[in-house]
């Protein structure tokens, strides 16, 4: 098995404004709405950016999961999509370490599993194999045409015991830990000391991070140098 790729970075939000926010902030093409997480009491917006996806998802019902992520602590980073190529290896393992998978599906063009976020700790994970390795289901049909130049390079995740939290995700995904970190295929996953377990940061790679500030800026939202704080998540800018 090959590391996995950083493939999908969610948020969940309040209203649908957010994902327009987020789209403008970033300069992202026409979003994809996808039909099907109807099942999970939502509505979505999912942004390619390069072959990979930012989405925004926005509860519909005060049964769904989103809404009571939401209720607890806010807006923020809700889950992390990571593709593998071998989702049956992956899914005997997180069976053996006592991790539920709370949604499973398997599809001629991808199959998915969803771990529990009380189990992995930190976000809900979902680990993907697609069907070809280069398409992606949930991006739609035309994700292609619609994706603009970038790409998902981190996502930090903050826990009061992040070495306990980083091994956890290290042996659910079939890898180690170096230094505080998991090394992906084409990115990392950094683990941070923090109050709570929740998802701190995503960095993204983007052609003009100035003109990125600049909107922030112009958005009333607060920058730290190269991260912009945007609903409830950092999003750390790489030039």
């Amino acid at each position: 098995m090959t590391a996995p790729r950083l493939r999908q970075l969610v948020i969940a939000a309040e209203t649908l404004e957010t994902a327009d926010r987020l789209g403008e902030l970033l300069g992202l093409g026409a979003p994809f709405i996808d039909p099907g997480v109807k099942e999970f009491g939502l509505e979505n917006r999912v942004y390619a950016i390069g072959d990979q996806f930012l989405e925004v998802v926005v509860p519909m019902t005060d049964s769904a999961p989103a809404r009571r992520f939401i209720d607890r602590g806010g807006e923020g980073g809700y889950m992390a999509i990571f593709q593998t190529d071998d989702l049956e290896g992956l899914r005997t393992r997180v069976d053996g370490m006592g991790i539920r998978r709370v949604w499973n599906i398997d599809l001629p063009d991808i199959s998915a599993s969803h771990l529990h976020p009380a189990d992995i700790g930190g976000a809900i994970v979902s680990v993907d194999e697609a069907r070809p390795a280069g398409s992606w289901r949930w991006g739609g049909p035309d994700w292609r045409e619609r994706a603009v130049a970038g790409r998902l390079t981190a996502l930090a995740v903050e826990s009061p015991e992040p070495e306990a939290l980083a091994t956890r995700w290290a042996l659910a995904l079939g890898q180690t830990v170096d230094r505080d970190s998991i090394f992906l295929a084409d990115g990392v996953i950094q683990f941070r000391k923090g109050e709570t377990e929740r998802v701190a940061a995503f960095g993204i790679q983007t052609p003009d991070h100035a003109a990125v500030l600049e909107r922030a800026g112009k958005m009333g939202l607060d920058v730290d140098w190269r991260e912009v704080k945007f609903a409830g998540v950092g999003l750390s800018l790489v030039g």
